[in-house]
């Protein structure tokens, strides 16, 4: 049986090449294919300028990957396909294939995609996914704060799913991450504005690349066109808890002192 190469999605981060882990690194400086996401034929790939940032060139044997930005299942269907197909003319080779991933490959990435159909095509391909920051880790670093203590829940979805399933998440999360808010900033920052949180609610836009912005007044933003890549970071401290389950939980000190007296 021929040796076939291995699929590596190499997470690497949403745009500062410091967030660039050692793993990935490791992995860029191996004999690999690189393979890239782009939107069409004339556009760049945001994941290779994040890579060429951090000093890599590429290797003699590279390749974009087309991705459209379409919500048309056929579509994208289609295209996915056609970039399974290409990585698996390496793969067969017996050559590595590393698909370049800004964020973190395993969140929102069109790697699952390209994974899922090279794996359909062949299941014999191995596939390792190599783990990065994300872009609201990079946002609660950037803005000091933490995304959840001890007991805090959290939320992370696209803002797309609209203001009712945005409010209603309100009331059971701590902390909400709304991605890719653009097409509804202003309803957004209605919303927040009904339930007083607007002073606990930060916007970042291209977290950690060069033309990354941080707006703490949030209000601001009503009326302006926001960059595709944003996000609403939302602290609710007025979200009322329901009584934690005490099993679940490691006992304190305290009541452990308390039961052994």
């Amino acid at each position: 049986m021929a040796n076939k190469g291995i699929l590596y999605g190499v997470s690497l981060g949403p745009g500062d090449p410091g967030f660039i882990t050692r793993r990935a690194w490791e992995v860029l400086h191996q004999d690999t294919v690189w393979t890239y996401p782009i939107r069409n034929k004339k556009s760049e790939s945001f994941a290779l300028g994040i890579a060429q940032r951090a000093g890599l060139n590429l290797p003699k044997q590279h390749t974009p990957l087309i991705f459209p930005m379409t919500h048309d299942t056929e579509l994208l269907a289609k295209y996915w396909l056609q970039a399974a197909q290409t990585a698996l003319e390496f793969l067969l080779r017996d050559q590595d294939v590393s698909f370049l991933v800004e964020g973190d490959a395993s969140t929102y990435s069109t790697f699952g995609y390209l994974a899922r159909t090279v794996a359909a095509l062949d299941p014999e391909i191995r596939i390792k996914i190599i783990p990065g920051v994300s872009s609201f880790h990079a946002a609660a670093a950037r803005l000091q704060t933490s995304l959840a203590d001890q007991d805090d829940t959290v939320a992370i979805i696209p803002a797309a799913y609209g203001i009712p399933t945005i409010e209603r998440l309100l009331a059971d999360f701590d902390t909400l991450i709304l991605l890719k808010v653009k097409p509804l900033i202003d309803d957004i920052i209605d919303l927040l504005e009904q339930h007083n949180l607007l002073e606990h609610s930060y916007f970042v836009e291209k977290a950690g690349t060069p033309n990354e912005r941080v707006i703490r007044n949030v209000r601001e933003l009503r009326g302006q066109t926001v960059n595709y890549l944003s996000l609403l970071m939302v602290k609710n401290p007025q979200r009322q808890r329901s009584e934690m389950i005490r099993g679940c939980r490691k006992k304190s000190s305290s009541e452990l002192v308390e039961e052994e007296a």
